[in-house]
């Protein structure tokens, strides 16, 4: 269900590290990532989440005006949804707010699964401080198609990113949340690949499972038992400590690479 509806106000107050302020041109997402942790954020029932979405349209005027009078900082966008879910091909309202952002030139830090965001490009590269964030969790296509199932490929993500940072834009990789089916052994080939982009830093971050989030996925893995079996091994089993072995490792290659390794929280 898509809705159209009013917004009282545009930007947030931010509380993740780096950022000053949130701009969320939508309500609700269309990538239907299942281990998203935003309907326990906002109080929507999970069973609902990806099922609708409000189009805040009046939002670039809104935003228009906040500038006007907010003392200058970096806005995330964004992070309750995605900016550049399929809608955003309709709707443009990511890209109107990135207009009046342009206008006051406000530094921005962009995070989305969607190689929509190339389209933007013409915006974006006249922004003086800008950040393009690509999440991607894991390099596996199949597995991706399985937790995030209306997002962009892994390869158009990537190419994404090769796009931005040939055209100057600062890039970067949110690594997260990092699958549990990954191994340590495949971490110097994922962190190799997400160089060879040029990003200049990787943000990471665990799988963390807010109520009802491990029985979605349950729900949706139940007939992949081989993925399922990983998931509960590493995330219920003697593996517990899966993720502080693969960050050991991510760190671990981070400095033999010269590159820069973020905890996300």
């Amino acid at each position: 269900m898509i809705k159209q509806v009013e917004c009282k106000t545009a930007l947030s107050p931010s509380s993740l590290p780096d950022l000053d302020y949130s701009l969320n041109p939508y309500r609700g997402c269309q990538h239907n990532c299942i281990y998203c942790y935003v309907p326990n954020v906002i109080n929507i029932p999970r069973e609902n989440w990806g099922k609708f979405v409000e189009i805040k349209r009046n939002i670039p005027l809104i935003l228009s005006k906040e500038l006007k009078r907010k003392k200058p900082g970096i806005i995330g966008i964004s992070t309750v949804t995605d900016p550049y879910q399929p809608v955003e091909k309709k709707y443009k309202l990511t890209r109107y707010c990135l207009e009046q952002l342009l206008k006051h030139d406000f530094p921005v830090c962009i995070q989305t699964k969607s190689s929509l965001i190339t389209r933007d490009i013409d915006i974006i590269s006249k922004i003086s401080d800008a950040e393009v964030m690509i999440s991607i969790g894991t390099l596996n296509d199949k597995e991706r198609k399985l937790l995030e199932p209306n997002s962009s490929s892994i390869k158009e993500r990537l190419k994404t990113l090769k796009i931005f940072a040939n055209n100057n834009i600062k890039t970067s990789v949110f690594f997260g949340p990092i699958y549990p089916t990954i191994t340590t052994k495949e971490i110097p080939n994922i962190i190799d690949t997400f160089i060879q982009h040029n990003i200049s830093e990787i943000t990471i971050d665990n799988l963390h499972l807010k109520p009802g989030i491990w029985e979605n996925i349950q729900k949706k893995l139940q007939n992949q038992p081989i993925i399922y079996k990983a998931f509960l091994t590493k995330i219920y089993g003697n593996k517990k400590n899966h993720y502080s072995e693969l960050r050991q490792k991510i760190i671990e290659i981070g400095k033999e690479r010269s590159i820069k390794i973020i905890d996300a929280f």
